[in-house]
Protein backbone atom coordinates (compact mmCIF):
# COMPACT_ATOMS: atom_id res chain seq x y z
CA UNK A 1 0.00 0.00 0.00
CA UNK A 2 1.54 3.36 -0.98
CA UNK A 3 1.25 6.42 1.25
CA UNK A 4 1.83 10.13 0.94
CA UNK A 5 4.44 12.11 2.88
CA UNK A 6 2.14 12.40 5.86
CA UNK A 7 1.60 8.65 6.16
CA UNK A 8 -1.82 8.69 4.42
CA UNK A 9 -2.68 5.71 2.27
CA UNK A 10 -3.71 6.19 -1.38
CA UNK A 11 -6.39 3.59 -0.70
CA UNK A 12 -8.02 6.12 1.61
CA UNK A 13 -8.05 8.62 -1.25
CA UNK A 14 -9.66 6.07 -3.55
CA UNK A 15 -12.37 5.39 -0.95
CA UNK A 16 -14.04 8.62 -1.93
CA UNK A 17 -11.75 11.50 -0.95
CA UNK A 18 -11.94 14.41 -3.32
CA UNK A 19 -8.15 14.80 -3.47
CA UNK A 20 -4.97 13.25 -2.08
CA UNK A 21 -4.19 14.26 1.50
CA UNK A 22 -0.58 15.30 0.83
CA UNK A 23 -0.21 19.04 0.34
CA UNK A 24 1.88 18.43 -2.73
CA UNK A 25 -0.32 15.61 -4.00
CA UNK A 26 2.41 12.97 -3.63
CA UNK A 27 1.44 9.47 -2.56
CA UNK A 28 4.73 7.61 -2.51
CA UNK A 29 6.30 7.80 0.94
CA UNK A 30 6.49 4.60 2.99
CA UNK A 31 4.40 3.65 6.01
CA UNK A 32 5.92 3.39 9.48
CA UNK A 33 5.61 -0.40 9.47
CA UNK A 34 8.95 -2.01 10.25
CA UNK A 35 10.59 -3.00 6.95
CA UNK A 36 12.65 -6.16 6.64
CA UNK A 37 16.17 -5.65 7.93
CA UNK A 38 15.27 -2.79 10.26
CA UNK A 39 16.68 -3.18 13.77
CA UNK A 40 14.23 -4.78 16.18
CA UNK A 41 13.09 -2.78 19.19
CA UNK A 42 14.67 -5.11 21.75
CA UNK A 43 18.04 -5.00 20.01
CA UNK A 44 17.83 -1.21 19.67
CA UNK A 45 17.16 -0.80 23.39
CA UNK A 46 19.98 -3.19 24.31
CA UNK A 47 22.42 -1.37 22.00
CA UNK A 48 21.51 1.93 23.66
CA UNK A 49 22.23 0.40 27.08
CA UNK A 50 18.68 0.89 28.33
CA UNK A 51 18.20 -2.82 29.06
CA UNK A 52 20.49 -5.83 29.31
CA UNK A 53 20.20 -8.91 27.10
CA UNK A 54 19.14 -10.89 30.17
CA UNK A 55 16.34 -8.39 30.84
CA UNK A 56 15.34 -8.60 27.18
CA UNK A 57 15.01 -12.38 27.41
CA UNK A 58 12.91 -12.03 30.58
CA UNK A 59 10.63 -9.50 28.84
CA UNK A 60 10.25 -11.69 25.76
CA UNK A 61 9.13 -14.61 27.92
CA UNK A 62 6.64 -12.40 29.76
CA UNK A 63 5.46 -10.90 26.47
CA UNK A 64 4.70 -14.31 25.06
CA UNK A 65 2.70 -15.27 28.15
CA UNK A 66 0.62 -12.07 28.21
CA UNK A 67 0.35 -11.36 24.49
CA UNK A 68 1.54 -7.76 24.89
CA UNK A 69 3.91 -5.75 22.75
CA UNK A 70 7.53 -5.83 23.89
CA UNK A 71 7.65 -2.13 24.78
CA UNK A 72 4.51 -2.38 26.92
CA UNK A 73 5.95 -5.41 28.69
CA UNK A 74 9.25 -3.65 29.45
CA UNK A 75 7.41 -0.67 30.93
CA UNK A 76 5.15 -2.93 33.01
CA UNK A 77 8.21 -4.76 34.39
CA UNK A 78 9.78 -1.44 35.39
CA UNK A 79 12.77 -2.01 33.08
CA UNK A 80 11.99 0.98 30.87
CA UNK A 81 10.24 4.33 31.26
CA UNK A 82 7.52 5.47 28.88
CA UNK A 83 9.74 8.32 27.72
CA UNK A 84 12.62 5.96 26.92
CA UNK A 85 10.21 3.73 25.00
CA UNK A 86 8.91 6.72 23.01
CA UNK A 87 12.45 7.81 22.10
CA UNK A 88 13.30 4.30 20.90
CA UNK A 89 10.10 3.97 18.84
CA UNK A 90 10.72 7.36 17.25
CA UNK A 91 14.24 6.29 16.27
CA UNK A 92 13.03 2.93 14.98
CA UNK A 93 10.12 4.32 12.94
CA UNK A 94 11.87 7.44 11.66
CA UNK A 95 9.09 9.66 13.01
CA UNK A 96 9.75 12.80 15.02
CA UNK A 97 9.42 12.72 18.81
CA UNK A 98 7.14 15.31 20.44
CA UNK A 99 7.16 16.26 24.14
CA UNK A 100 3.53 16.89 25.06
CA UNK A 101 4.49 18.24 28.48
CA UNK A 102 5.97 21.32 26.78
CA UNK A 103 4.06 21.28 23.48
CA UNK A 104 0.94 23.47 23.47
CA UNK A 105 -1.94 21.11 22.66
CA UNK A 106 -4.81 22.76 20.81
CA UNK A 107 -7.82 21.54 22.79
CA UNK A 108 -10.20 22.10 19.88
CA UNK A 109 -8.02 19.97 17.64
CA UNK A 110 -7.62 17.29 20.34
CA UNK A 111 -11.39 17.19 20.78
CA UNK A 112 -11.78 16.21 17.10
CA UNK A 113 -10.97 12.63 18.12
CA UNK A 114 -13.64 11.16 20.44
CA UNK A 115 -12.29 10.45 23.91
CA UNK A 116 -13.04 6.73 23.79
CA UNK A 117 -11.30 6.29 20.43
CA UNK A 118 -8.36 8.44 21.54
CA UNK A 119 -7.79 6.20 24.57
CA UNK A 120 -8.25 3.02 22.53
CA UNK A 121 -5.65 4.15 19.98
CA UNK A 122 -3.52 6.01 22.58
CA UNK A 123 -3.40 8.93 20.17
CA UNK A 124 -4.12 12.65 20.49
CA UNK A 125 -4.35 15.27 17.72
CA UNK A 126 -2.40 18.27 19.00
CA UNK A 127 -1.96 20.70 16.09
CA UNK A 128 -3.56 21.60 12.78
CA UNK A 129 -1.83 23.25 9.83
CA UNK A 130 -4.25 23.92 7.01
CA UNK A 131 -6.04 20.66 6.35
CA UNK A 132 -3.38 18.49 7.94
CA UNK A 133 -3.66 17.27 11.55
CA UNK A 134 -0.56 16.30 13.55
CA UNK A 135 -1.32 13.31 15.80
CA UNK A 136 0.89 12.08 18.65
CA UNK A 137 0.77 8.29 19.05
CA UNK A 138 2.34 5.90 21.55
CA UNK A 139 2.67 2.97 19.14
CA UNK A 140 3.18 3.91 15.48
CA UNK A 141 3.05 0.21 14.51
CA UNK A 142 -0.44 -0.47 15.89
CA UNK A 143 -2.61 -2.35 13.41
CA UNK A 144 -4.85 -0.08 11.33
CA UNK A 145 -3.72 3.03 13.22
CA UNK A 146 -3.49 5.40 10.25
CA UNK A 147 -6.66 4.16 8.60
CA UNK A 148 -8.57 4.60 11.85
CA UNK A 149 -7.24 8.11 12.41
CA UNK A 150 -7.99 9.20 8.84
CA UNK A 151 -11.51 7.85 9.05
CA UNK A 152 -12.21 9.43 12.44
CA UNK A 153 -10.66 12.83 11.71
CA UNK A 154 -11.64 13.09 8.02
CA UNK A 155 -8.40 14.96 7.46
CA UNK A 156 -4.82 14.36 6.33
CA UNK A 157 -2.73 12.96 9.18
CA UNK A 158 0.93 13.27 10.10
CA UNK A 159 2.15 10.97 12.85
CA UNK A 160 4.43 11.93 15.68
CA UNK A 161 5.60 9.74 18.60
CA UNK A 162 5.06 10.67 22.25
CA UNK A 163 5.12 8.91 25.63
CA UNK A 164 1.89 7.07 26.34
CA UNK A 165 1.46 8.67 29.77
CA UNK A 166 1.75 12.14 28.21
CA UNK A 167 -0.83 11.25 25.56
CA UNK A 168 -3.35 10.02 28.13
CA UNK A 169 -2.79 13.16 30.19
CA UNK A 170 -3.38 15.34 27.12
CA UNK A 171 -6.56 13.39 26.30
CA UNK A 172 -7.88 13.98 29.81
CA UNK A 173 -7.08 17.69 29.66
CA UNK A 174 -8.72 18.05 26.26
CA UNK A 175 -11.95 16.37 27.30
CA UNK A 176 -12.49 17.98 30.72
CA UNK A 177 -16.10 19.00 30.51
CA UNK A 178 -16.23 22.20 32.54
CA UNK A 179 -18.98 23.49 30.29
CA UNK A 180 -21.07 20.43 31.09
CA UNK A 181 -20.97 21.31 34.80
CA UNK A 182 -22.12 24.86 34.05
CA UNK A 183 -25.01 23.49 31.98
CA UNK A 184 -26.05 21.06 34.71
CA UNK A 185 -25.90 23.74 37.41
CA UNK A 186 -28.05 26.01 35.26
CA UNK A 187 -30.66 23.25 34.78
CA UNK A 188 -30.57 22.53 38.52
CA UNK A 189 -31.25 26.18 39.38
CA UNK A 190 -34.13 26.31 36.91
CA UNK A 191 -35.64 23.18 38.45
CA UNK A 192 -35.06 24.56 41.95
CA UNK A 193 -37.20 27.56 41.07
CA UNK A 194 -39.85 25.20 39.76
CA UNK A 195 -39.72 23.10 42.95
CA UNK A 196 -40.29 26.22 45.06
CA UNK A 197 -43.50 26.77 43.20
CA UNK A 198 -44.55 23.11 43.54
CA UNK A 199 -43.69 22.74 47.22
CA UNK A 200 -41.26 20.75 49.38
CA UNK A 201 -42.50 17.31 48.25
CA UNK A 202 -41.03 17.78 44.79
CA UNK A 203 -37.68 18.61 46.32
CA UNK A 204 -37.43 15.24 48.06
CA UNK A 205 -38.20 13.38 44.84
CA UNK A 206 -35.63 15.38 42.88
CA UNK A 207 -32.77 14.27 45.13
CA UNK A 208 -33.27 10.60 44.29
CA UNK A 209 -34.41 10.91 40.67
CA UNK A 210 -31.87 9.13 38.44
CA UNK A 211 -32.38 11.75 35.72
CA UNK A 212 -31.96 14.73 38.04
CA UNK A 213 -29.15 17.23 37.40
CA UNK A 214 -27.64 16.36 40.78
CA UNK A 215 -26.93 12.84 39.48
CA UNK A 216 -24.93 14.30 36.60
CA UNK A 217 -23.18 16.73 38.96
CA UNK A 218 -21.86 13.91 41.15
CA UNK A 219 -20.79 11.94 38.07
CA UNK A 220 -18.87 14.96 36.73
CA UNK A 221 -17.20 15.50 40.13
CA UNK A 222 -16.00 11.89 40.19
CA UNK A 223 -14.95 12.08 36.55
CA UNK A 224 -12.84 15.17 37.22
CA UNK A 225 -11.26 13.44 40.24
CA UNK A 226 -10.31 10.39 38.16
CA UNK A 227 -8.79 12.59 35.46
CA UNK A 228 -6.63 14.29 38.07
CA UNK A 229 -5.49 10.97 39.63
CA UNK A 230 -7.15 11.97 42.91
CA UNK A 231 -7.31 9.65 45.91
CA UNK A 232 -10.00 11.63 47.76
CA UNK A 233 -12.81 14.09 47.02
CA UNK A 234 -13.80 16.63 49.69
CA UNK A 235 -17.29 18.14 49.37
CA UNK A 236 -17.40 21.03 51.83
CA UNK A 237 -20.26 23.51 52.32
CA UNK A 238 -18.95 26.96 53.20
CA UNK A 239 -20.63 30.32 53.60
CA UNK A 240 -22.51 30.90 50.33
CA UNK A 241 -21.19 27.98 48.23
CA UNK A 242 -20.02 24.37 48.13
CA UNK A 243 -16.28 23.87 47.72
CA UNK A 244 -15.12 20.74 45.88
CA UNK A 245 -11.49 19.82 46.52
CA UNK A 246 -9.52 16.77 45.37
CA UNK A 247 -6.37 15.27 46.84
CA UNK A 248 -3.76 14.44 44.23
CA UNK A 249 -0.34 13.12 45.24
CA UNK A 250 -1.20 13.84 48.87
CA UNK A 251 -2.03 17.54 48.44
CA UNK A 252 -5.49 19.13 48.26
CA UNK A 253 -6.48 21.66 45.61
CA UNK A 254 -9.79 23.18 44.63
CA UNK A 255 -11.43 21.58 41.59
CA UNK A 256 -14.69 23.52 41.35
CA UNK A 257 -17.32 25.49 43.26
CA UNK A 258 -21.06 24.77 43.32
CA UNK A 259 -24.00 26.96 44.38
CA UNK A 260 -24.99 26.75 48.05
CA UNK A 261 -28.39 25.29 47.10
CA UNK A 262 -26.69 22.17 45.69
CA UNK A 263 -25.17 21.10 49.04
CA UNK A 264 -28.15 19.17 50.37
CA UNK A 265 -29.13 17.45 47.07
CA UNK A 266 -25.53 16.35 46.37
CA UNK A 267 -25.16 14.91 49.89
CA UNK A 268 -28.53 13.18 49.57
CA UNK A 269 -27.46 11.63 46.27
CA UNK A 270 -24.23 10.36 47.84
CA UNK A 271 -26.18 8.89 50.77
CA UNK A 272 -28.59 7.11 48.45
CA UNK A 273 -25.70 5.52 46.55
CA UNK A 274 -23.91 4.54 49.79
CA UNK A 275 -27.12 3.19 51.35
CA UNK A 276 -27.05 5.73 54.20
CA UNK A 277 -29.92 7.44 56.00
CA UNK A 278 -30.72 10.57 53.96
CA UNK A 279 -32.89 11.99 56.75
CA UNK A 280 -30.21 11.82 59.46
CA UNK A 281 -28.07 14.96 59.19
CA UNK A 282 -26.94 15.46 62.77
CA UNK A 283 -24.59 12.47 63.13
CA UNK A 284 -21.60 11.20 61.11
CA UNK A 285 -22.25 8.25 58.82
CA UNK A 286 -19.99 5.85 56.90
CA UNK A 287 -20.73 3.77 53.82
CA UNK A 288 -19.52 2.82 50.37
CA UNK A 289 -20.68 2.26 46.82
CA UNK A 290 -19.30 1.00 43.52
CA UNK A 291 -19.46 2.91 40.24
CA UNK A 292 -17.80 3.06 36.82
CA UNK A 293 -16.07 6.29 35.79
CA UNK A 294 -14.23 6.69 32.48
CA UNK A 295 -14.15 2.92 32.04
CA UNK A 296 -12.66 2.30 35.50
CA UNK A 297 -14.41 0.37 38.26
CA UNK A 298 -14.20 2.44 41.44
CA UNK A 299 -14.99 1.52 45.02
CA UNK A 300 -15.94 4.73 46.81
CA UNK A 301 -15.77 4.92 50.61
CA UNK A 302 -18.03 7.63 52.01
CA UNK A 303 -17.74 9.50 55.32
CA UNK A 304 -20.21 12.29 56.13
CA UNK A 305 -20.19 14.70 59.05
CA UNK A 306 -22.25 17.75 60.09
CA UNK A 307 -20.71 21.25 60.04
CA UNK A 308 -22.07 24.70 60.88
CA UNK A 309 -22.85 25.25 57.16
CA UNK A 310 -24.36 21.81 56.54
CA UNK A 311 -23.10 18.29 55.97
CA UNK A 312 -19.73 17.65 54.42
CA UNK A 313 -18.54 14.43 52.80
CA UNK A 314 -15.19 12.87 51.97
CA UNK A 315 -15.07 10.24 49.24
CA UNK A 316 -12.07 7.88 49.14
CA UNK A 317 -11.57 6.54 45.61
CA UNK A 318 -10.17 3.02 45.24
CA UNK A 319 -9.32 2.13 41.64
CA UNK A 320 -9.83 -1.61 41.15
CA UNK A 321 -7.97 -1.54 37.83
CA UNK A 322 -4.73 -0.31 39.40
CA UNK A 323 -2.08 -3.00 39.60
CA UNK A 324 -0.39 -3.83 42.89
CA UNK A 325 3.23 -2.95 43.53
CA UNK A 326 5.98 -5.46 44.04
CA UNK A 327 8.07 -5.03 47.17
CA UNK A 328 11.13 -4.15 45.10
CA UNK A 329 9.24 -1.26 43.47
CA UNK A 330 8.08 0.52 46.62
CA UNK A 331 11.15 2.73 46.65
CA UNK A 332 12.93 1.36 49.72
CA UNK A 333 16.72 1.85 49.73
CA UNK A 334 18.59 -1.41 49.35
CA UNK A 335 19.62 -1.71 53.03
CA UNK A 336 16.13 -0.83 54.29
CA UNK A 337 14.52 -3.35 51.92
CA UNK A 338 16.99 -6.02 53.02
CA UNK A 339 16.12 -5.38 56.68
CA UNK A 340 12.40 -5.56 55.92
CA UNK A 341 12.72 -8.78 53.90
CA UNK A 342 14.59 -10.29 56.84
CA UNK A 343 11.58 -9.53 59.05
CA UNK A 344 8.99 -11.06 56.74
CA UNK A 345 11.01 -14.26 56.22
CA UNK A 346 10.25 -15.33 59.80
CA UNK A 347 7.52 -17.98 60.10
CA UNK A 348 5.86 -16.35 63.11
CA UNK A 349 5.69 -13.03 64.92
CA UNK A 350 4.03 -9.69 64.16
CA UNK A 351 5.13 -6.99 61.68
CA UNK A 352 3.43 -3.60 61.78
CA UNK A 353 3.23 -0.85 59.13
CA UNK A 354 2.95 2.48 60.94
CA UNK A 355 2.11 5.92 59.63
CA UNK A 356 -0.68 8.50 59.35
CA UNK A 357 -3.67 8.23 57.02
CA UNK A 358 -2.65 8.21 53.36
CA UNK A 359 0.97 7.19 53.96
CA UNK A 360 0.80 4.02 51.83
CA UNK A 361 0.52 1.43 54.61
CA UNK A 362 -2.00 -0.74 52.74
CA UNK A 363 0.15 -0.67 49.59
CA UNK A 364 3.13 -1.92 51.60
CA UNK A 365 1.03 -4.69 53.18
CA UNK A 366 -0.25 -5.88 49.80
CA UNK A 367 3.27 -5.86 48.36
CA UNK A 368 4.37 -7.90 51.39
CA UNK A 369 1.59 -10.42 50.77
CA UNK A 370 2.82 -10.82 47.20
CA UNK A 371 6.33 -11.46 48.53
CA UNK A 372 5.41 -14.09 51.15
CA UNK A 373 2.55 -16.03 49.58
CA UNK A 374 3.09 -19.49 48.09
CA UNK A 375 1.05 -22.66 47.68
CA UNK A 376 2.71 -24.36 50.65
CA UNK A 377 1.11 -22.01 53.21
CA UNK A 378 -2.40 -20.70 53.86
CA UNK A 379 -2.58 -16.91 53.62
CA UNK A 380 -5.74 -15.11 54.75
CA UNK A 381 -6.72 -11.47 55.24
CA UNK A 382 -9.40 -9.56 57.09
CA UNK A 383 -9.93 -6.07 55.69
CA UNK A 384 -12.26 -3.07 55.62
CA UNK A 385 -12.65 -2.79 52.71
CA UNK A 386 -10.98 -5.45 50.53
CA UNK A 387 -9.22 -2.99 48.24
CA UNK A 388 -7.71 -5.47 45.76
CA UNK A 389 -8.60 -9.09 45.18
CA UNK A 390 -5.49 -11.28 45.22
CA UNK A 391 -5.62 -14.68 43.50
CA UNK A 392 -5.23 -17.78 45.71
CA UNK A 393 -5.63 -15.82 48.95
CA UNK A 394 -8.66 -16.00 51.29
CA UNK A 395 -9.88 -12.44 51.92
CA UNK A 396 -12.59 -11.52 54.44
CA UNK A 397 -14.59 -8.28 54.22
CA UNK A 398 -15.58 -6.60 57.51
CA UNK A 399 -19.35 -6.23 57.96
CA UNK A 400 -20.02 -4.53 61.29
CA UNK A 401 -23.82 -4.46 60.80
CA UNK A 402 -23.75 -8.26 60.69
CA UNK A 403 -21.39 -8.49 63.68
CA UNK A 404 -18.25 -9.20 61.65
CA UNK A 405 -15.58 -6.91 63.11
CA UNK A 406 -11.79 -7.11 62.99
CA UNK A 407 -11.78 -8.79 66.39
CA UNK A 408 -14.52 -11.37 65.69
CA UNK A 409 -13.22 -12.02 62.18
CA UNK A 410 -9.66 -12.52 63.41
CA UNK A 411 -10.88 -14.84 66.15
CA UNK A 412 -12.78 -16.92 63.58
CA UNK A 413 -9.85 -16.86 61.17
CA UNK A 414 -7.56 -18.46 63.74
CA UNK A 415 -9.78 -21.55 63.61
CA UNK A 416 -9.14 -21.89 59.86
CA UNK A 417 -5.54 -23.16 60.25
CA UNK A 418 -3.81 -20.10 58.70
CA UNK A 419 -0.05 -19.64 58.44
CA UNK A 420 0.04 -15.95 57.50
CA UNK A 421 -2.64 -13.41 58.46
CA UNK A 422 -3.09 -9.84 57.30
CA UNK A 423 -5.25 -7.66 59.55
CA UNK A 424 -6.16 -4.49 57.64
CA UNK A 425 -5.87 -2.23 60.68
CA UNK A 426 -5.54 -2.54 64.45
CA UNK A 427 -8.16 -0.09 65.74
CA UNK A 428 -8.94 -1.28 69.27
CA UNK A 429 -7.49 -3.17 72.19
CA UNK A 430 -9.49 -6.35 71.48
CA UNK A 431 -8.07 -6.67 67.97
CA UNK A 432 -4.59 -5.87 69.28
CA UNK A 433 -4.81 -8.60 71.94
CA UNK A 434 -5.96 -11.26 69.47
CA UNK A 435 -3.21 -10.27 66.99
CA UNK A 436 -0.59 -10.54 69.73
CA UNK A 437 -1.91 -13.95 70.80
CA UNK A 438 -1.88 -15.14 67.17
CA UNK A 439 1.76 -14.10 66.80
CA UNK A 440 2.66 -15.82 70.09
CA UNK A 441 1.03 -19.09 69.00
CA UNK A 442 3.06 -19.54 65.83
CA UNK A 443 1.32 -17.40 63.19
CA UNK A 444 2.87 -14.67 61.07
CA UNK A 445 0.69 -11.56 61.47
CA UNK A 446 0.86 -8.33 59.45
CA UNK A 447 -1.17 -5.23 60.16
CA UNK A 448 -1.23 -1.44 60.01
CA UNK A 449 -1.41 1.07 62.84
CA UNK A 450 -1.82 4.84 62.91
CA UNK A 451 1.35 6.27 64.47
CA UNK A 452 3.84 9.01 63.70
CA UNK A 453 6.82 6.68 63.22
CA UNK A 454 8.13 3.20 64.02
CA UNK A 455 9.09 3.86 67.65
CA UNK A 456 5.75 5.59 68.34
CA UNK A 457 3.93 2.44 67.17
CA UNK A 458 5.35 0.51 70.14
CA UNK A 459 3.85 2.99 72.57
CA UNK A 460 0.50 2.94 70.77
CA UNK A 461 0.22 -0.73 71.74
CA UNK A 462 1.20 0.07 75.33
CA UNK A 463 -1.38 2.87 75.42
CA UNK A 464 -4.01 0.37 74.33
CA UNK A 465 -3.22 -1.69 77.41
CA UNK A 466 -1.11 -4.48 75.89
CA UNK A 467 1.32 -5.78 78.50
CA UNK A 468 4.92 -4.88 77.63
CA UNK A 469 6.24 -8.45 78.05
CA UNK A 470 3.59 -9.81 75.64
CA UNK A 471 4.34 -7.13 73.05
CA UNK A 472 8.09 -7.70 73.41
CA UNK A 473 7.61 -11.43 72.81
CA UNK A 474 5.29 -11.13 69.79
CA UNK A 475 6.46 -8.05 67.84
CA UNK A 476 9.35 -8.69 65.45
CA UNK A 477 9.51 -5.36 63.66
CA UNK A 478 7.85 -2.12 62.60
CA UNK A 479 8.14 -0.24 59.32
CA UNK A 480 7.36 3.47 59.59
CA UNK A 481 6.55 5.26 56.37
CA UNK A 482 5.46 8.41 54.57
CA UNK A 483 4.76 9.38 50.97
CA UNK A 484 6.42 12.50 49.56
CA UNK A 485 5.75 14.08 46.20
CA UNK A 486 8.33 13.60 43.47
CA UNK A 487 9.67 16.54 41.53
CA UNK A 488 8.07 16.74 38.09
CA UNK A 489 10.42 14.98 35.62
CA UNK A 490 9.64 17.56 32.92
CA UNK A 491 10.22 20.92 34.62
CA UNK A 492 12.77 20.16 37.36
CA UNK A 493 15.52 22.75 37.76
CA UNK A 494 18.32 23.37 40.30
CA UNK A 495 17.66 25.80 43.14
CA UNK A 496 19.40 27.17 46.20
CA UNK A 497 17.44 26.19 49.33
CA UNK A 498 16.67 29.01 51.78
CA UNK A 499 18.38 29.23 55.17
CA UNK A 500 15.67 27.38 57.12
CA UNK A 501 15.87 24.41 54.73
CA UNK A 502 19.66 24.32 54.94
CA UNK A 503 19.46 24.41 58.74
CA UNK A 504 17.04 21.46 58.68
CA UNK A 505 19.46 19.40 56.57
CA UNK A 506 22.30 20.27 58.95
CA UNK A 507 20.15 19.28 61.93
CA UNK A 508 19.43 15.88 60.40
CA UNK A 509 22.83 15.03 58.90
CA UNK A 510 25.18 17.31 60.84
CA UNK A 511 26.24 19.12 57.66
CA UNK A 512 25.18 19.81 54.10
CA UNK A 513 27.29 17.53 51.84
CA UNK A 514 29.14 19.27 49.02
CA UNK A 515 27.67 16.78 46.53
CA UNK A 516 24.08 17.72 47.46
CA UNK A 517 22.00 18.51 44.38
CA UNK A 518 18.83 20.37 45.33
CA UNK A 519 16.14 20.43 42.64
CA UNK A 520 12.53 21.59 42.37
CA UNK A 521 9.85 21.67 39.69
CA UNK A 522 8.99 25.11 38.35
CA UNK A 523 5.56 23.97 37.10
CA UNK A 524 4.37 22.91 33.63
CA UNK A 525 1.32 21.49 31.89
CA UNK A 526 2.44 17.94 32.68
CA UNK A 527 2.26 18.50 36.46
CA UNK A 528 -0.57 21.07 36.30
CA UNK A 529 1.84 23.77 37.46
CA UNK A 530 2.42 22.10 40.84
CA UNK A 531 6.06 21.17 40.25
CA UNK A 532 5.32 17.61 41.44
CA UNK A 533 4.15 14.41 39.77
CA UNK A 534 3.35 11.20 41.67
CA UNK A 535 4.91 10.18 44.98
CA UNK A 536 7.72 8.10 46.40
CA UNK A 537 7.85 6.26 49.72
CA UNK A 538 10.13 7.10 52.65
CA UNK A 539 10.68 4.22 55.07
CA UNK A 540 12.36 3.29 58.34
CA UNK A 541 12.56 -0.29 59.61
CA UNK A 542 12.81 -0.90 63.35
CA UNK A 543 13.86 -4.46 64.11
CA UNK A 544 12.84 -5.54 67.61
CA UNK A 545 16.13 -6.81 69.06
CA UNK A 546 16.88 -8.03 72.59
CA UNK A 547 17.97 -4.51 73.54
CA UNK A 548 14.70 -3.01 72.27
CA UNK A 549 12.74 -5.71 74.13
CA UNK A 550 14.49 -4.81 77.39
CA UNK A 551 13.56 -1.17 76.93
CA UNK A 552 9.94 -2.10 76.23
CA UNK A 553 9.69 -4.25 79.36
CA UNK A 554 11.29 -1.45 81.39
CA UNK A 555 8.69 1.06 80.10
CA UNK A 556 11.38 3.19 78.45
CA UNK A 557 10.35 6.40 76.71
CA UNK A 558 9.87 6.74 72.96
CA UNK A 559 13.09 8.75 72.52
CA UNK A 560 15.13 6.03 74.28
CA UNK A 561 13.70 3.33 72.02
CA UNK A 562 14.38 5.46 68.97
CA UNK A 563 17.96 6.21 70.01
CA UNK A 564 18.63 2.53 70.60
CA UNK A 565 17.18 1.60 67.20
CA UNK A 566 19.37 4.20 65.46
CA UNK A 567 22.42 2.96 67.36
CA UNK A 568 21.64 -0.55 66.09
CA UNK A 569 21.49 0.56 62.46
CA UNK A 570 18.00 1.95 61.79
CA UNK A 571 18.00 4.81 59.28
CA UNK A 572 15.24 7.20 60.42
CA UNK A 573 12.57 8.67 58.15
CA UNK A 574 14.14 12.13 58.25
CA UNK A 575 17.52 10.79 57.11
CA UNK A 576 16.10 8.99 54.11
CA UNK A 577 13.84 11.92 53.23
CA UNK A 578 16.76 14.36 53.27
CA UNK A 579 18.78 11.98 51.10
CA UNK A 580 15.94 12.04 48.55
CA UNK A 581 16.02 15.84 48.59
CA UNK A 582 19.79 15.94 48.10
CA UNK A 583 19.43 13.53 45.17
CA UNK A 584 16.95 15.89 43.49
CA UNK A 585 13.96 13.52 43.87
CA UNK A 586 11.93 15.91 46.05
CA UNK A 587 12.34 19.21 47.88
CA UNK A 588 13.18 20.05 51.48
CA UNK A 589 9.93 22.01 51.78
CA UNK A 590 8.02 18.86 50.80
CA UNK A 591 9.85 16.99 53.58
CA UNK A 592 8.78 19.73 56.01
CA UNK A 593 5.18 19.24 54.88
CA UNK A 594 5.12 15.45 55.00
CA UNK A 595 7.88 13.99 57.21
CA UNK A 596 9.62 16.50 59.52
CA UNK A 597 10.64 13.83 62.04
CA UNK A 598 14.12 14.37 63.50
Amino acid sequence: MSRDEYGVSTAAVRRGRSKPYGTDGSTSVSTPTRPAGQQRLGDLLADRGLISHEQLREALLSQGAKGQRLGTTLVALGLLTENELAEALAEQSGLLLVDLSTEVVDREVAAMLPEGEAKRLVAVPFRREGERVDVAVADPYADGLLENLIELLSAPVRLRVAAGIDILEAISDAHVRVGDMDDVVRVFEERAQERKRLGDAANVVATVDENAPVVRVLHLILEQAVRERASDVHIEPVDGSVRIRVRTDGALHEAMTLPEAMASPVLSRIKVMANLNIVERRRPQDGNFTTEILGRNLDVRVATSPTVFGEMAVLRLLDKSRSMYELSRLGMPADTEAAYRELIRKPYGMVICAGPTGSGKTTTLYATLEAVRNDAIKVATIEDPVEYVIPRISQIQIHEAAGLTFASGLRALLRQDPDTILVGEIRDVETARIAVQAALTGHFVMSSLHATDASAALHRFLDMGIEPFLLASSLTGVVGQRLVRRNCPRCTEPYRPPVEETMFVEKVLGEVPAAAKFMRGKGCSFCRDTGFFERVGVYEVLTVTDAIRRLMVEHAGQSEVRSMAVAEGMRPLSWQAVELAMAGTTTVSEIFRTVAVV
